[in-house]
């Protein structure tokens, strides 16, 4: 979670900083972006997805608490992250997580959200 965190704050920094420093905040919020954010976020999506290759679900064949822990981890990376460039497994486990019937009921007790972009 820590580069999907950094990765909205660098985002949103230039947008709410003053206008006369704005140029200045895009400039370094996008070097971090491009020399130390996006590297690692794309280190763990590539762990990720090589887990999922060995198997269906996080912790082996089996769901477990794991699984929903880490649901949110890989919504918040399709959201932002690029998670749906080159990581196929990673989002068979999302389709996987929203075919839940458990999943339906947590939406119809608490609504419906988005992970915003």
């Amino acid at each position: 979670m820590q580069p999907l965190l950094l990765k909205l704050l660098f985002t949103l920094m230039p947008k709410r900083a003053p206008a006369l420093l704005r140029p200045l905040v895009r400039k370094v919020c996008n070097q971090a972006l491009t020399a130390l954010v996006n590297p690692q976020l794309k280190q763990h999506m590539d762990y990720w997805e090589d887990e999922l290759a060995k198997s269906e679900w996080f912790a082996g064949s089996e769901f477990t608490a794991a699984d929903i822990q880490m649901s949110f981890p890989l919504e918040a990376a399709q959201a932002r992250g690029g998670l749906e460039q080159g990581h196929p497994k990673a989002m068979a486990f999302l389709e996987r997580i929203h075919a839940r019937p458990a999943y339906a009921r947590a939406l119809e007790k608490g609504g419906p959200y988005q992970v915003g972009r």
